[in-house]
């Protein structure tokens, strides 16, 4: 087993990509990236953290010093609906979205796996790579030489034109956008926020520290899309759009985006697994893009360590596509919807949902399903079954401390809050003034409940659970 030059090869250097690595390096798994460009761009993609992506941080220690850093925002962006999605009163630990630099998350992101012990190649781009039983053999290519790395796993984490998917043969179906806009991060004299023109199109502006985001749709798209946008062409659009000229200056960022969604077939190809783009692609509603690539990466982390390290319960791989599979479904039906709404004008099922979003109840539930707080991989009894387990404050050995502390170090743990378990594995005894009914509770690495014991079920049921997502660990025998 040791002449295997890294235990997982990771494809891309993006959110996806060093989060998964930063998860696999923590829990001792080698682990090389490989990213084609040489260094970070110098443009920022996106500029959100979503509540779900700050809690599933939070297992780690990691939400706290970004959210020092970033601006917060009480609600959830989302398309087509008159007012926000507020998320007070939302099933997280964060009720705020997290204004904070996409190139800032990866550079925490990055310290974090180079400081567990991940190594990064950048420059070094995945050419073809094949896949046996046993290992995978991949070829990169650093623009002078080539290079053979051998791994246990590949890991796509690189991009929607995937080389990962596409090579490992996934099919990637859904639907071919129907409309393109342009992106540009420039200087100009527009004011914040939506800006229409004469005859009703409009265009949107939003604000960035010493420079604006234009986001304007296409009127006539190229015959190929990928044909380099040129701030003569976002000149054009936005001239035509307002109907008058407003000069645009010293861009930094230019790009064109569509309102295609399509999602892999499979997640998992042998020892090839994707996520992130290279999983799905969808409409940019609700500015989800980096949060879902983080959700992705922090499920299938800790199942593929276990399995590399051989202490995976059967199956447990697999449930990365069935779990995430069924989310990235339910995000291209959200992301499309909202498109949708946004084009419904006066249609009685789209005032039907602008009024449910108007309602307390149906705006907060539009909040938790549009960021993924909604997420409960399998329902059960409790209400917490399946679901992230809130950040409850506990009293463990006398200190004081929160649930999500005591899932740092990404082990599952069994939350024992009566005394009645200790005899069980990784066992945490604590007690908490904000819980009553419950008695212990296991939670899987990813925070996520995978059984829940009340005053009166006592064990029954945890044995199972334990067998089915932590593998073979001693039980008390009285179990």
């Amino acid at each position: 087993m040791s002449d295997f030059e890294t235990d997982v090869l990771v494809a891309g250097a993006g959110p996806a990509g060093l989060l998964l690595a930063a998860e696999l390096a923590l829990a001792g798994v080698r682990t090389t990236i490989v990213e084609r460009l040489p260094e970070r761009p110098p443009y920022c993609r996106g500029f959100n953290l979503n509540a779900r992506a700050l809690d599933l941080l939070a297992r780690r220690g990691l939400a706290e010093g970004l959210v020092a850093e970033g601006h917060r925002v009480p609600h959830a962006p989302a398309t087509g609906l008159p007012g926000p999605l507020l998320l007070d009163g939302a099933a997280t630990d964060h009720p705020f979205s997290l204004g904070i630099p996409q190139t800032r998350v990866e550079e925490v992101l990055e310290a974090r796996a180079l400081e567990l012990g991940a190594e990064i190649l950048r420059g070094h781009d995945l050419r073809s790579f094949t896949q046996s039983a046993d290992e995978v053999t991949a070829v990169v290519h650093n623009g002078r030489f080539g290079r053979t790395i051998r791994a246990r796993f590949l890991a796509g984490c690189d991009g929607g034109r995937s080389t990962v998917r596409k090579q490992a043969g996934i099919g990637f179906p859904g639907v071919d956008a129907r409309w393109y806009a342009l992106l540009g991060d420039v200087e100009c004299d527009l004011p914040y926020g939506p800006s229409a023109g004469p005859d009703g199109r409009s265009l949107f502006v939003i604000p960035r520290p010493g420079y604006v985001r234009i986001v304007v749709r296409e009127d006539d798209p190229p015959s190929d899309k990928d044909t380099p946008v040129t701030l003569e062409r976002l000149q054009a659009q936005v001239d035509a759009v307002l109907g008058r000229h407003v000069e645009l200056r010293a861009p930094r960022w230019l790009s064109r985006f569509g309102d295609a969604a399509r999602l892999a077939s499979r997640y998992r190809e042998g020892r090839v697994l994707l996520a992130g783009d290279a999983a799905h692609i969808h409409p940019p509603a609700g500015a989800i893009g980096v949060n879902v690539a983080l959700d992705d990466a922090f499920n299938l982390g800790w199942k593929l360590a276990a399995t590399v390290r051989g202490t995976a319960p059967e199956g447990l791989l697999d449930t990365y596509h069935d779990e995430r599979h069924a989310a990235g479904a339910r995000i291209l039906a959200n992301t499309r919807a909202q498109v949708a709404l946004e084009e419904a004008g006066e249609e009685p099922w789209a005032d039907l949902m602008r009024r449910v979003a108007a309602h307390p109840a149906g705006n907060r539930a539009l909040a938790e399903i549009i960021t993924g707080l909604d997420a409960c991989y399998e329902p059960g009894g409790h209400p917490w079954l399946g679901r992230l387990a809130p950040d409850v404050p506990l009293r463990v050995s006398g200190a004081e401390t929160h649930l999500a502390a005591l899932l740092h170090a990404g082990r599952p743990v069994l939350l024992d809050l009566t005394g009645s378990f200790a005899a069980w594995p990784a066992v945490v005894t604590a007690s908490s003034p904000s819980i009553s009914d419950v008695a212990a509770v296991l939670l899987r690495p990813d925070g996520h409940v995978a059984w829940v014991g009340t005053p009166d079920s006592g064990d029954a049921g945890l044995a199972e659970a334990m067998q089915r997502w932590v593998g073979d660990v001693p039980v008390p025998t009285s179990a």
